[in-house]
């Protein structure tokens, strides 16, 4: 894959809503840009972790035993159900100045997103050694961290942009709804429905 190609496809499988996204924007929209950039670092560190992982000792598994693969896709469904009943709860509760968007969720939600698998085994060239694959690490930090970014300042726009007439209450739910329907959507392909 030519640099171009990658930089298209990178930002453009970053900028699709998901897990990771979702959450930036909540904090953003909760807590505001400023009090939510340190979750870029989260989901730097989830998103090259998971990267890591993937191709040095799951890769190889999941070519052997592609039940493997399956049971990774379940596991994923279950915490994304799990994320939307917590954003759920808390949008019933008074929205105070603390969002439940922590930076142990954000690391843990990238390590789990299933856009890692993407980056992991067909946007990032394959047939290179780790030497060779540190330029492609960085041009993809970068692009991690300045679209992460973009979802901060939209959800803060939107809480700021809104202002009183739709409370981050509303936002939660949401929120919730859209990590549930992702759920589904990764079930429904772990299990060979679709």
């Amino acid at each position: 894959m030519d640099k171009v190609t990658f930089v298209a496809a990178t930002l453009s499988l970053l900028a699709t809503p998901g897990p990771t996204n979702t959450l930036l924007a909540t904090s953003g929209a909760g807590v505001g840009l400023y009090r939510s950039a340190h979750l870029l670092a989260a989901e730097l560190s989830g998103y090259l972790l998971a990267i890591v992982l993937l191709r040095s000792i799951l890769g190889p598994v999941i070519a052997t035993v592609p039940e493997f693969g399956i049971g990774l896709r379940i596991a994923v469904v279950i915490y994304l159900i799990y994320l939307a009943a917590m954003l759920w709860r808390h949008g019933a509760r008074q929205v105070g100045n603390a969002a439940p968007v922590t930076f142990s969720r954000v690391v843990v939600t990238t390590l789990l997103n299933p856009k890692a698998i993407i980056f992991a085994f067909t946007i990032l060239p394959s047939a290179i050694g780790p030497l060779e694959l540190m330029p492609w690490l960085a041009a993809l930090a970068a692009q991690i961290v300045t679209v992460g970014a973009g979802w901060i300042l939209l959800g803060s726009s939107l809480r700021h942009g809104l202002g009183d007439r739709i409370g981050p209450a509303i936002g939660y739910r949401l929120t919730a709804i859209a990590l549930a329907a992702l759920a589904g959507m990764i079930g429904i392909h772990a299990l060979g429905i679709a």
